[in-house]
């Protein structure tokens, strides 16, 4: 069972001036979550937060893990950006990881291939980035984050580059990839999130705060035509809309 994250108290702040403060949250293990917000709200550096990626911020509470083990070690990221390395191929960017760590083995190399196949990039595995479409690139992305065999997965608006067919697609190919995982997706895209996740959440106000708007038991990935997720759509856009509208008290 993939672990559930637990933040409690948090507060960021960038040279000395608050992001956010004191926002608490439980992401259930097994889950997809994702969390909406306004642009500049800080739900990508909520993110990098829970992921140790952030150094030059002032970071206060806790972010754990609700088996009561560590959370290090049990993290992969994926991001907006490919993040692929132009000078190695699909394979090698797919084994980036394990380069690093030089455990490399022909165990991992027929995982790295097997991975592209799942992907839909079997046979692929010479060619080089330039070489690839975007669409492809973020399939090797996707590959690169399951090679690491993570329980918990933090995606940061991973597929918002893409046009609309090709994310459709590999929003459905991460919903089958990323089963059972703990999935936290920062997105600015509704209905990408009532499709994929089983809990929706939204940082929103001024001070900002951290909250639970929908808890979905349809399965995932869901059609775009279905009525209630049409429906929850309007109610999240104009939930969103009046967050814009709020006056600032700064």
């Amino acid at each position: 069972m993939s672990p559930g994250i637990r933040l409690q108290e948090i507060g960021l702040s960038y040279a000395d001036k608050p992001l956010f403060t004191q926002l608490n949250a439980h992401f259930k293990g097994g889950c997809w979550h994702s969390i909406l917000g306004r642009s500049g709200v800080g739900k990508s550096s909520l993110l990098k937060s829970m992921a140790g990626l952030l150094s030059d911020t002032t970071l206060e509470g806790s972010v754990s893990a609700d088996d009561h083990q560590p959370l290090q070690g049990r993290i992969a990221w994926m991001a907006q950006g490919d993040s692929l390395l132009p000078w190695l191929n699909v394979q090698n960017n797919v084994l980036l990881g394990v380069r690093l760590r030089k455990e490399r083995s022909k165990q991992a190399l027929a995982r790295a291939q097997a991975l592209l196949r799942q992907v839909g990039l079997g046979g692929l595995g010479e060619r080089m980035p330039h070489q690839l479409s975007g669409g492809q690139r973020q399939r090797v992305a996707l590959a690169r984050t399951l090679m690491e065999d993570k329980p918990v997965v933090l995606m940061d608006e991973p597929f918002s580059a893409l046009d609309a067919i090709t994310k459709l697609q590999l929003q459905d190919l991460a919903a089958e990839l990323l089963q059972d995982r703990t999935v936290v997706l920062i997105t600015h895209d509704p209905l990408e999130a009532l499709r994929l996740s089983d809990e929706v959440w939204a940082m929103t106000g001024r001070p900002v705060s951290l909250d639970s708007l929908f808890t979905i038991d349809i399965p995932a990935p869901r059609a775009l035509e279905d009525a209630r997720i049409l429906a929850w759509q309007g109610e999240l856009l104009n939930f969103l809309q009046h967050d814009l509208e709020e006056p600032t008290h700064e």
